[in-house]
């Protein structure tokens, strides 16, 4: 398994030193690690083979083999590969979940700074990475539940449709708290949302017409 690192990562690490923020932006990279692990253990247990961990600025992500053709084929037929999308995807979360359960039992033998910062960091984590925007866990766990529903042309129209609309919704949240909190920070991690959200669009464009090709060829 390769190990990658976007170098945007580094600008992140300016900015949040910049704005006294580094300490927060340290804590939630190590528990995005954990996260990330939580991922590459399940994708194990289900039989892929791990192929690259990106180290990004928002977290690390990790990318398995895909199936040979004709397994693919096999298994699509009881919408097993979606399930197994939907529980490699779940996966990260629970993991941030598990680590919090596990502080709060833990509670009275740690300093309430420790454990506020774990439980605080840990929460944003699943929450971050639940939402519907393509390509964070929310919307993958979307996407393949709609395919095993309505098909995959379906999944690939809808998961496009509510992940533009989310991040422009985000987008006027986050708007109002730069305004109040003067948080500079906020400003860039929204722009490196949109930033994949218009590459996942320019994917999702070039898809529909490889398929409308196929249809009409």
């Amino acid at each position: 398994m390769s190990i990658k690192i976007n170098l945007k990562i580094f600008l992140f690490v300016i900015i949040f030193y910049l704005t006294k923020q580094i300490h927060i932006y340290a804590v939630l990279m190590l528990f995005a690690f954990f996260h990330e692990m939580g991922h590459l253990l399940c994708g194990i247990l289900m039989g892929l083979k791990p192929k690259a961990l990106r180290i990004m600025p928002l977290g690390l992500s990790v990318e398995f083999h895909i199936l040979p053709e004709e397994y693919n084929k096999k298994i699509a037929k009881a919408n097993q590969l979606e399930i197994k999308q939907m529980w490699i995807a779940l996966a990260g979360p629970l993991t941030n979940g598990i680590i919090m359960g596990i502080t709060i039992l833990l509670k009275n033998s740690m300093a309430d700074v420790l454990y506020q910062e774990i439980i605080y960091s840990n929460l944003l984590i699943v929450i971050f990475n639940l939402l519907p925007i393509y390509p964070l866990d929310g919307a993958r766990i979307l996407k393949a539940w709609i395919r095993i529903i309505k098909g995959r042309k379906k999944s690939m129209d809808l998961t496009n449709y509510i992940s533009n609309v989310s991040m422009i919704f985000i987008t006027m949240i986050s708007s109002i708290a730069i305004y109040y909190y003067k948080n500079i920070a906020i400003l860039f991690i929204i722009g490196y949302l949109w930033g994949m959200v218009i590459i996942e669009n320019k994917r999702y464009q070039l898809k529909k017409r490889i398929n409308k090709i196929i249809e009409n060829g």
